[in-house]
């Protein structure tokens, strides 16, 4: 087997038996989860993810190793603000909290092959037309531009949503999470709950977030294995990291604009590649990239936590206390 397969194998069986643990031992069915819990959930997800770079650095090469670590953190830190986006959803929607863990579950898997269908299709056409890259890096720049520069007004509104839209006209919905259920029965006809409807809307959301977030992996790695292994750890990690941040995510006021300005470095990196690799070897590129991740997450994360913006009031920092019945 090449180092390739055997990778590709270790992953699977890994992803099998930490799925079965983690839906066997941490999740309980229709519990609300502790911030305990997650962060026991959120260290068992990460634990993994960076285990599987140690197994990369022997079973790969250093190289690989650094770039699969480096799209790992690009992901997750694009997922700590999806966060937000999904608890809005929940919230426009009245599911239960009890319903949380097990529709983020759904969504998570759901999301999960949606990603991995967009990334089959995105390696192929880069694999075929090298020089969609530079469209992806065109777009990653204006991503990253209109992020840094997006006001508090430009508010997700998961009812106005083409999907949800989408929705109402072709399903007949009712107005309740049917007590834990996807569909009920009422007067003999099935209907659809919104804790159905909040499961759809939380696996398409993923995918449009991945728009941006796949293409960005793309510009630290083509490497296939990379790309769907960063992919999938990060996402799965992504219910407990719900819980562990709901609380918190309002505060990152500042975690936006550290995620723009490394879209923007990616995109402008894949932009020059050309004179760039003529002065920079690749492993150089990677380190590079892995420290303007880390260095820009890190920063607006502490920014947002040392000045807190002002002329925000307190009560929308406690936007993910608001209840939902």
């Amino acid at each position: 087997m090449t180092p390739d397969q055997i990778s590709y194998l270790v992953f699977g069986i890994v992803i099998v038996i930490a799925l079965v643990f983690d839906m066997g031992l941490f999740s309980k069915k229709n519990t609300a989860i502790t911030i305990k819990t997650a962060l026991w959930q959120s260290v068992f997800w990460v634990a993994l993810g960076l285990g599987f770079f140690v197994f990369l650095i022997f079973e790969e090469n250093k190289t690989i190793a650094l770039e699969y670590l480096s799209a790992y953190l690009m992901e997750k830190s694009l997922s700590i603000d999806n966060i937000f986006v999904f608890i809005l959803i929940f919230n426009a929607f009245r599911v239960k909290e009890i319903y949380y863990s097990r529709a983020l579950l759904f969504g998570v898997l759901m999301a999960i092959v949606f990603r991995i269908i967009f990334i089959t299709l995105g390696v192929e056409l880069v694999n075929r037309f090298h020089w969609i890259l530079y469209l992806f890096g065109a777009f990653l720049v204006y991503t990253g531009i209109k992020m840094f520069t997006a006001g508090d007004d430009e508010e997700f509104d998961p009812k106005g949503h083409p999907v949800y839209k989408w929705m109402k006209k072709v399903l007949p919905l009712v107005p309740h999470d049917g007590g834990g259920r996807y569909t009920i029965k009422e007067d003999g006809k099935r209907r659809y709950t919104m804790l159905f409807v909040v499961v759809v809307m939380l696996s398409v959301i993923d995918l449009v977030f991945a728009v941006d977030s796949i293409p960005a992996v793309m510009g630290i790695s083509t490497n296939k294995m990379v790309i769907y292994t960063s992919n999938i750890f990060a996402v799965l990690g992504l219910r407990s990291l719900f819980f562990l941040l709901r609380g918190a995510i309002a505060k990152f006021d500042y975690l936006q604009q550290g995620i723009a300005i490394v879209l923007i470095f990616i995109g402008a990196k894949m932009l020059g590649e050309h004179w760039i690799s003529q002065w920079v070897g690749k492993s150089q590129q990677v380190i590079l990239s892995l420290l303007v991740i880390v260095l820009c997450i890190a920063g607006s994360i502490v920014y947002s936590i040392l000045k807190k913006r002002k002329g925000v009031p307190d009560e929308e920092e406690k936007i993910a206390d608001t209840p939902n019945d």
